[in-house]
């Protein structure tokens, strides 16, 4: 009852009573998920120096309002609109409305069909195997994955930084960049995890335990050149995955595939495939991750492949929880200089991979508070430069994203509420 008061006036106050007295249900929710810990940023292959700091870090925090009306014939409508909340840092970390899974659908015995801004097929399989994470130090949109991108596919027509002029602004050197700010950061190595932005998703009904998922991200971006001021671009996205899960629940598997059509080059399109799952055997829940992606570039593919396993360990209320994941080197002969998503333009080929562990305990005090602590690390290759999401900027004071072959470490402690 207070979440449907609390959503009525956060109703009121947006202008639209009317629009929230006609839910039939509708709640307001949210997420906060905080760590306080040291980092560490290890020295890195050209010879910058070690650096720790103490942090306070937030993973993926957020908060969204949501509901459902009846529409006769077992149809029902459905919306949701979910906001990240920074809760440190917010200086530099600005709170979008509707950053997050935000969209509108109806849901039948057909099944589930929506469409706006959401987690895509691909990354909705790390559901049935990221048990081994306390907090948000784990593999998931760190090595498995790569990183988080949030935002439609890369688009040459869009400057990354909106002061520096280029193709897709008004004013050379003023910007006026029409576009998301993750859109322009493509090239060879662009994390396959991702939140589809411009997309239709449908969602198939569970029978038997098995499901289907498939999403397009338009290509709303597409253009054609004009002068000097654009190039022609055409990007797109398709991403599908099947999914089962049995015998009581404790078994689960999935396999995903993606299509990434020009992000990496034109006329050309990115592949990726991925398996996923695992197994609850009541002393243990293990799970198992495998995923391939291929960049295609003028010179050639370019192919990565990352592994991932987890566990996690049942102990009173709680559980000990712990992740191994690897991410393999990008050396083929397409891969030229790796781009920024993986490590520093300017890298060599080869010797850009990672490994990841993380290990911890987390205690469970009721269904929507729980406290953990933990210890992870990134050990990066030469020119690998991977990391997680939320780190404070490393030895520059500015970059997020370590040096190339600086490794990074963190003991910390954890705190989830869910309300």
């Amino acid at each position: 009852m207070q979440k449907k008061l609390l959503t009525l006036a956060v109703a009121g106050a947006l202008g639209a009573p009317g629009l929230a007295l006609a839910q039939q249900s509708a709640e307001v929710y949210g997420t906060v998920n905080m760590s306080f810990g040291n980092v560490k940023w290890g020295s890195s292959s050209a010879g910058t120096p070690s650096l720790s700091k103490w942090d306070v870090a937030q993973h993926a925090s957020n908060w969204g309002v949501r509901g459902r009306e009846s529409l006769g014939g077992g149809l029902t409508a459905w919306f949701q609109i979910e906001t990240n909340t920074p809760m440190e840092r917010s200086n530099n970390v600005a709170i979008t409305p509707a950053s997050r899974n935000s969209a509108v659908g109806v849901q039948g015995d057909f099944g589930n069909v929506f469409m706006g801004q959401w987690t895509s097929p691909w990354a909705d399989l790390d559901s049935l195997w990221a048990i081994g994470t306390v907090g948000g130090w784990g593999p998931v949109t760190s090595i498995i994955g790569r990183r988080e991108t949030t935002g439609t596919a890369p688009n040459p027509n869009c400057a990354n930084d909106k002061s520096g002029g280029g193709p897709g602004t008004t004013t050379a050197g003023v910007g006026n960049a029409p576009c998301d700010a993750v859109e322009a950061g493509g090239g060879v190595g662009h994390p396959f995890w991702r939140r589809l932005s411009n997309a239709v998703f449908y969602q198939s009904p569970v029978i038997n335990g098995l499901q289907a998922k498939v999403a397009y991200q338009t290509n709303e971006g597409r253009a054609i050149s004009v002068g000097a001021t654009s190039v022609t671009s055409n990007a797109s996205l398709w991403s599908v995955s099947a999914q089962w899960t049995g015998m009581g629940g404790n078994a689960r598997v999935g396999f995903g595939y993606d299509r990434h059509s020009e992000f990496t080059s034109a006329a050309r399109a990115d592949t990726g495939m991925t398996v996923k799952g695992g197994y609850n055997f009541g002393v243990i829940d293990l799970g198992l991750a495998w995923e391939q992606m291929t960049y295609r570039t003028a010179a050639g593919d370019c192919k990565g492949s990352n592994y991932g396993v987890a566990v996690a360990f049942p102990v009173a209320t709680g559980a000990i929880r712990g992740s191994y994941s690897i991410a393999g080197d990008l050396n083929d002969p397409g891969c030229g200089a790796i781009g920024t998503a993986i490590a520093p333009a300017g890298s060599t080929v080869g010797d850009n991979g990672a490994t990841e562990l993380n290990i911890g305990y987390e205690h469970r005090f009721s269904k929507r508070t729980q406290i953990g602590v933990g210890y992870a690390t990134i050990r990066n290759d030469r020119a690998g430069a991977h990391n997680w999401t939320g780190l404070p900027p490393q030895q520059n004071g500015f970059s997020n994203a370590p040096a190339a072959g600086s490794s990074i470490s963190t003991w910390f402690v954890n705190m989830i509420h869910r309300f």
